[in-house]
């Protein structure tokens, strides 16, 4: 049985349509996710990873 994710789904999916819509304001895509992160107050690498993934 898999773990729940400690990030709330719906934080995901809103990080995944904000590094969507500035992904061509940064020069890389790791860029624009740091950027949603921090901007989200979720700036540690795991949160980044794990949007990431759902990206």
């Amino acid at each position: 049985m898999a773990r729940p994710s400690r990030c709330p789904l719906e934080l995901r999916r809103r990080a995944v349509r904000m590094v969507a819509e500035v992904r061509d304001d940064h020069p890389n895509e790791t860029a624009a996710l740091q950027a949603v992160t921090e901007k989200l107050g979720i700036g540690s690498q795991r949160r980044t990873s794990t949007v990431a993934r759902s990206y």
